[in-house]
């Protein structure tokens, strides 16, 4: 990934026009409360050292939207506040010795693998199968997989890269399967808010974060807050105490005027983050009916996240090489689907929180770029 991305700043360094597809993140605007906020913290002093677990305030409104979006409420000492990507080093950390094992869906998100590599840990793929014109996570492949080695199972619904939202159904057994193997479930949830013709559905509803399950959440991608690194952790009183001394150890604790921003995004104008969310399915089908056009190219539906996730096996060329060819020949940035595992072979992953016109003008020049071939 950050191969393509030194090639990506290279060509644009160069003066070459690229529509940029590949990095996971919107290029829609941040909302002005949430920006006003975070002013306003600095303005008022909010510059010096905060909680490591996070400002009481921030896990309180954490609590309340839990309590309106998964209808349990945790206890502020079951919040941690820190960066989302670091939640997967700090659980990983304090649940999984060196040798031991995780089952992770294949394709997934790279950070997963990066943090097993350091750590001498295990990863089990589980294959997301692409079926009925969606992807889905069978699990009774997790329960075969599971071993006496297994310690954490990480479950990531929205889904990247594929933009699969798991059914209720599967929720639940995959959540009956940890409790029956006594294995943590780390439930990344960081597209929550973007699931858009169902409702999000969190194996945390059954043992609310008391037992196994530890949500991962945060504010990138829901509220376009990517440069504020702000997420949170809800878990086991005793883990998310390990995770809060870790956290004090490495980095102190979050800026506050930071944390102020999270309370912000989650209690002020509500409807305008809906508004977006409406506008970022605007782009999904958008994006979606574009890549079905593209010859050789077939795209299930997201259900949710910002990732499509299109099949290019057809066109003859490998991830790699289709995602080199678009580059170079279309000035069009795509990430292969190998990067996310070996299952992604034959696919690529494209970020669709862009506006139409660039989704359009970038599934234009691929299409002349396939017609080429």
């Amino acid at each position: 990934m950050f191969q393509l991305l030194a090639r990506v700043q290279e060509l644009q360094r160069a003066g070459k026009d690229i529509i940029r597809f590949e990095i996971g993140d919107s290029t829609l605007v941040v909302h002005q409360h949430i920006i006003d906020a975070t002013k306003k913290a600095l303005d008022d002093g909010h510059i010096r050292y905060a909680h490591s677990q996070g400002l009481l305030e921030l896990r309180e409104a954490i609590c309340d939207y839990t309590e309106r979006s998964l209808h349990f409420r945790p206890t502020p000492d079951q919040v941690m506040v820190m960066p989302a990507n670091a939640i997967i080093d700090s659980v990983v950390r304090c649940v999984v010795d060196p040798g031991e094992e995780v089952i992770v869906p294949d394709p997934g998100f790279v950070t997963y693998q990066a943090v097993f590599n350091y750590m001498g840990v295990r990863n089990i793929n589980v294959r997301q199968h692409e079926e009925q014109g969606k992807f889905r996570i069978h699990p009774e492949d997790i329960r075969r997989l599971i071993t006496p080695a297994t310690r954490l199972i990480i479950h990531n619904s929205p889904n990247n890269p594929t933009g699969m939202a798991v059914d209720k159904e599967d929720v639940e057994q995959i959540y009956r399967i940890a409790e029956e193997k006594d294995v943590y479930l780390l439930s990344d949830e960081i597209y929550s808010r973007l699931v858009y013709d169902k409702a999000h559905v969190s194996p945390s509803v059954y043992d609310q974060c008391r037992e196994r399950t530890i949500i991962l959440n945060g504010f990138s991608k829901g509220y376009c807050m990517s440069g504020w690194r702000l997420g949170y952790a809800i878990g086991p009183v005793a883990l998310i105490k390990k995770m809060a001394m870790l956290f004090e150890t490495i980095y102190s604790c979050l800026p506050p005027f930071i944390q102020y921003a999270g309370i912000s995004a989650l209690t002020e104008h509500q409807e305008r983050i809906e508004a977006y969310v409406q506008l970022v399915k605007h782009s999904r089908d958008v994006i979606t009916q574009e890549l079905n056009a593209l010859p050789g190219v077939s795209c299930p539906l997201p259900e949710g996240a910002i990732y499509a996730f299109p099949n290019i096996k057809n066109t003859g060329l490998t991830s790699q090489q289709f995602s080199d060819r678009m580059l170079e020949h279309a000035g069009v940035s795509v990430l292969p689907g190998v990067n996310f595992g070996p299952a992604g072979e034959g696919y690529v992953r494209l970020c669709f929180a862009r506006t139409e016109e660039t989704i359009k003008e970038g599934c234009a020049r691929m299409r002349s770029s396939l017609t080429a071939l």
